[in-house]
């Protein structure tokens, strides 16, 4: 496995990944307005803008095939992270969680996470931060991670 930016080339094999594990882990928990809002952030064309602006796009790749897509936007919040349903549980997302957080500009980054997710979240090391909200029907709990516990953390 090895963890890259995101290149041109991967952005249809990085939207499907998000939507399939969107669909599985996330769809049925939202109205029929976060289902399109998600549908929206998670089309080819919004990646590829994104890419484009201040956004770090970090793929896990395995035998030329995307496994998983982290997102951070501006160096302090993560957008979007996904792991392929079927590649869950084996070490991708701790992977690509790490590598992102290296590109950190901040000493606290964030995450709107979705309910189904944080669990995942709270064993990376994230901590609810306020109530769960909804904006566009997507419902998400404000979470965050404050990296120099991380370093601390993984070094002893």
């Amino acid at each position: 496995m090895i963890v890259r930016k995101m290149e041109e080339k991967d952005i249809e094999a990085v939207s499907a990944t998000c939507m399939a594990s969107f669909l599985r882990s996330v769809a049925d928990t939202l109205s029929e307005e976060g289902i399109s809002t998600f549908s929206k952030i998670a089309a080819s064309n919004a990646f590829l803008d994104r890419m484009k602006g201040d956004n770090l796009i970090l793929v896990s790749e395995k035998n030329g095939k995307i496994e998983g897509v982290i997102e951070l936007k501006e160096g302090r919040h993560v957008a979007m992270f996904f792991i392929s349903p079927e590649q869950q549980k084996k070490g991708i997302g701790r992977e690509l969680l790490s590598s992102a957080l290296n590109h950190a500009k901040v000493e606290t980054v964030t995450v709107s996470a979705s309910l189904s997710s944080i669990p995942a979240y709270e064993k990376y090391g994230f901590e609810c931060e306020g109530e769960a909200a909804e904006s566009a029907g997507l419902v998400y709990q404000p979470m965050e991670i404050k990296l120099n516990k991380v370093m601390h953390a993984t070094s002893a």
